[in-house]
């Protein structure tokens, strides 16, 4: 009896497992779709905002980047914007941090490990975001932002040349799963690696002992 109450459990927490993620996707997409979509009231049939939307967006996106006086409007809007008081300060930031990611000026696409501590080391996967702080009396370092675990907040840190190397065998997009997912994903590693290098240093203590 308590064997099948076992497994029962057992089988109703890979089931959570397994539906959950895709549960939680499908709820987020849900409501993202909604969202967009009912920014155009008065539809008849719904999805036609959200079809609406995603148009009205990428025909702006099209005219900005590749028609002269499409580009020239949209410069001439945000030069407007960025010089109008009160809200030029909030839209130069929300700017700057939506082309960080996405726009022709991505800045966290060089993913780098940081050495935060000598004794012991300590290493942070992190983003080279300014390679040259000397107008800032700083000519010896460089900026880095280091994103939170499981959050999308982060920090900036200000270190030494020699603090900082790039990483390898990972693009930006996989460094920041790695560092967002608190380092278990965007790298797979073969497992038993450190129980394997602790059985050899008990070895080598054994051995030493004799």
């Amino acid at each position: 009896m308590r064997r099948l109450a076992a497994i029962i459990v057992r089988s109703f927490l890979q089931g959570l497992l397994i539906l959950c993620p895709i549960g939680a996707t499908a709820y987020i997409l849900y409501i993202v779709f909604d969202s967009v979509d009912s920014l155009v009231p008065y539809m008849p049939v719904r999805g036609l905002g959200f079809v609406i939307i995603i148009a009205f967006v990428t025909i702006i996106g099209y005219l900005g980047t590749r028609l002269f006086l499409g580009r020239m409007l949209i410069d001439a809007f945000d030069h407007l914007i960025k010089h109008t008081p009160g809200i030029k300060h909030l839209y130069s930031s929300l700017k700057d941090v939506m082309d960080s990611f996405v726009g022709d000026k991505k800045r966290f696409n060089r993913p780098v490990w940081v050495c935060t501590s000598r004794d012991p080391a300590v290493w942070r996967i992190g983003f080279l975001t300014q390679e040259d702080m000397s107008p800032f009396g700083l000519p010896d370092s460089v900026s880095v932002y280091l994103p939170h675990s499981y959050a999308i907040s982060g920090y900036v840190i200000l270190v030494g040349r020699d603090q900082v190397k790039p990483v390898s065998g990972m693009n930006a997009a996989e460094a920041m799963k790695f560092a967002v997912s608190g380092g278990i994903a965007g790298h797979e590693s073969p497992k038993g690696i450190l129980e394997s290098q602790i059985n050899r240093d008990d070895s080598a203590k054994q051995v030493d002992q004799l």
